[in-house]
């Protein structure tokens, strides 16, 4: 079993932290919520690709540097660990980027992956439905054929930033007539074109970070199916298992928040006088997000041994997302009555890191399947148990 990093990973950490302490933003970046913001992330993701940093386990080719599972978490440690923005185009590059690789035509991914990596395309999700949100089997937003156009119909909700975006990928029910997860295909939509109309949904915090997707006779090239058509539930789970693994949420954003959380509590010393239990409860997140870290290290090596992870996939996304609430309810608990402060009260201070972590993480045991429905997976694919 090897246990320390090779002279060339030791070498890869070195470049990585040399490079971010030459090139970090000065100032932190407006919230990627809001245009200004959007705009500030995408321009970051542009200097990350010019020296080949936004995707670096791609290949070259394609805008990325070749490298394996460990550089990648290696880079993530560095990445995190200096403080450096969050990313703005994971749909896109974490997500969809994945798909098109295993699944994608040599075509397809000449045409979008080194615009991804550069983020010169920047991509929404277009899975929930009004009726069909972690159950997307229950989709009804239409795509049929006319010629060498798919003409969709429909509505999608839910979308992350597609109020900023360029793109968007989804599900469409392409056979008329069938149910559930027949019948459906993966297209993927530029969202200028005519019949898309746009329409943001406020979050908790009043920025427009998601968004509902209208599709009114809507025309998309056949070019922009990925996979066979029909097929598009097959493709999707590939995806749903890059949001729910460890591509989407790699373990060092949750070591970076632990370390600020243990930061926090030497700094609130009177609350955690008060508390005893908030020690207690700032070590096990520590050690949670530890634990995360080398979880993940042993799947990468799992992989590298050509093994493969499946239905394991919804354990993680429990594991992140519940220690992601955790850590911000901590904070708040640590910091009582500060905690409500907005960034533009003038004794915010860090407060406002925390609140925003906070309302975003409420989210995560929903997004990505909720975790109620991921226990079920536990249940019946790896546990073997009558549904």
């Amino acid at each position: 079993m090897q246990l320390t990093y090779t002279p060339k990973q030791q070498a890869f950490r070195a470049e990585v932290r040399a490079w971010l302490a030459d090139n970090l933003p000065r100032q932190p970046l407006a919230s990627y919520d809001t245009r200004e913001g959007f705009e500030e992330h995408r321009a970051w993701e542009a200097k990350l690709f010019d020296s080949r940093w936004s995707m670096v386990m791609w290949p070259a080719e394609l805008g990325g540097r070749g490298c394996d599972l460990i550089e990648w978490l290696i880079f993530e440690e560095e990445y995190y660990g200096a403080g450096a923005p969050m990313r703005v185009n994971q749909n896109g590059q974490l997500l969809l980027g994945p798909t098109l690789m295993e699944f994608g035509s040599e075509a397809q991914k000449r045409r979008f992956l080194p615009r991804m990596a550069a983020s010169a395309d920047m991509w929404a999700q277009g899975w929930s439905e009004p009726n069909a949100g972690s159950d997307m089997a229950a989709i009804t937003s239409k795509a049929l054929r006319d010629g060498d156009h798919y003409v969709l119909n429909g509505q999608k909700t839910w979308s992350t930033r597609a109020i900023f975006a360029d793109w968007l990928f989804g599900l469409f029910r392409s056979e008329p007539g069938s149910t559930r997860h027949h019948g459906l295909s993966f297209l993927m939509v530029p969202l200028d074109a005519p019949g898309v109309s746009i329409r943001p949904i406020k979050a908790l915090n009043g920025k427009d970070a998601f968004a509902e997707v209208f599709f009114d006779d809507v025309r998309v090239p056949l070019d922009n199916l990925i996979g066979a058509e029909g097929q598009g539930w097959h493709v999707a789970m590939a995806t749903a298992g890059f949001e729910r693994g460890l591509l989407l949420r790699s373990p060092a954003r949750f070591q970076y928040t632990a370390r600020k959380l243990v930061e926090l509590f030497k700094a609130e010393a009177d609350a955690a006088a008060r508390d005893p239990a908030l020690g207690d409860a700032v070590m096990e997140c520590w050690m949670g997000a530890e634990a995360y870290a080398l979880s993940a290290y042993h799947t990468v090596g799992r992989l590298a041994r050509g093994e493969t992870i499946g239905a394991e996939s919804s354990i993680n996304k429990i594991i992140w997302s519940e220690l992601d609430l955790k850590m911000h309810e901590t904070a708040m608990r640590l910091l009582g009555a500060r905690a409500e402060l907005r960034a533009s009260a003038p004794a915010a201070g860090e407060a406002a890191f925390w609140l925003e972590g906070f309302l975003f993480a409420q989210a995560g045991p929903i997004y990505a399947g909720t975790n109620e429905i991921q226990r079920n997976i536990i249940a019946e694919r790896m546990l073997g148990l009558p549904k």
